[in-house]
C-alpha cells in the first residue's frame, strides 16, 4: 500500500485527529475512540520514541516504560526510518 492509498483509506480518522484543538479535546476524543489499554499502549510507544530520540539505551527505556523489547524494536525502526515520530516529537 502506498502512502497515498494509506492516507486515502484512513482520511476521515486523520482529519478528525488533525482538527483537535487541545490536549483536553484530544483526551475526550481518544476516550471515546479507544480502550484504556490502547491509549496506554500508544502512550508507551510515544514515550519510548521520545527516549530513543534523547539517546537512551534499550535497557533504560524498557526499565523506564515497561515496554516489551519487541515493541521497542518496532518503535526504534520507525524512529530511524520513518518520519512521524521524529516530525511530531521534535516539534514540541
Amino acid at each position: 500500500m502506498t502512502k497515498q492509498q494509506f492516507l486515502d483509506e484512513h482520511r476521515e480518522l486523520f482529519e478528525a485527529v488533525a482538527s483537535i484543538r487541545s490536549a483536553e479535546e484530544c483526551a475526550l476524543f481518544f476516550e471515546d475512540l479507544l480502550t484504556y489499554n490502547e491509549i496506554e499502549s500508544m502512550t508507551q510507544r510515544v514515550r519510548a520514541a521520545k527516549l530513543l530520540l534523547e539517546g537512551k539505551t534499550y535497557e533504560q527505556i524498557i526499565e523506564e516504560t515497561g515496554i516489551s523489547s519487541a515493541t521497542l524494536s518496532r518503535v526504534s525502526k520507525c524512529v530511524r526510518y520513518g518520519e512521524g515520530y521524529r516530525r511530531i516529537l521534535e516539534r514540541k
